[in-house]
């Protein structure tokens, strides 16, 4: 029988490897795209698009105009916005074609995924890599006992928060005042 702490384990220890596994060049790339960009757009499918509306909203809090594609009040993308693409393989087709058209506006697209071979990476100015492996004889990669893709999709999420922490502390944010951005109709 498998237990609490074991379950929980097993998925702090995969996440652990996969975060710090992460290239940190890769990372400051990102950052400098963030904030060279007058809107940052986010594309993805299922779990994966909920971890990039997390982050589109922690983003938010940073005063970066962000937008989800698909959402009702989506602006125009011009050629001085970037698309945040999340997609393990780089293959999900709905992203595929987002970040064609974004190209189409001369818009930065950005893939953060597993595999730097996929289709994604003929759109992809940036790439930034989770080493989450697909194939079980990889030993360069994180392997994951969890269902699914679940931990391309936690560790998504949690980029998004390292990535937040990163642009507090080099814009000398002070954190009290993120609150003039945060939900306030709750």
């Amino acid at each position: 029988m498998v237990n609490y702490k074991e379950a929980s384990g097993v998925i702090t220890n995969e996440i652990t490897s996969t975060l710090t596994n992460v290239n940190s060049n890769e990372i400051d790339h990102l950052i400098d795209q963030i904030n060279k960009a007058e809107k940052v757009f986010f594309v993805g499918v299922g779990r994966v698009l909920l971890s990039l509306q997390s982050i589109a909203k922690r983003f938010a809090h940073l005063g970066v105009q962000t937008y989800v594609v698909g959402q009702i009040t989506e602006p125009a993308m011009t050629d001085k916005d970037l698309l945040i693409v999340g997609s393990g393989s780089g293959e999900t087709a709905f992203p595929l074609i987002i970040a064609k058209k974004a190209k189409e506006l001369n818009a930065t697209v950005a893939h953060i995924g597993a595999n730097p071979n996929s289709s994604m990476s003929q759109y992809a100015d940036v790439f930034v890599r989770l080493p989450i492996s697909s194939n079980p004889e990889s030993s360069e990669e994180v392997q994951s006992e969890q269902p699914m893709k679940s931990l391309f999709e936690q560790s998504l999420l949690l980029l998004g928060d390292a990535i937040a922490l990163m642009i507090v502390r080099k814009e000398n944010i002070e954190l009290n005042s993120l609150w003039e951005f945060h939900a306030n109709l709750e």
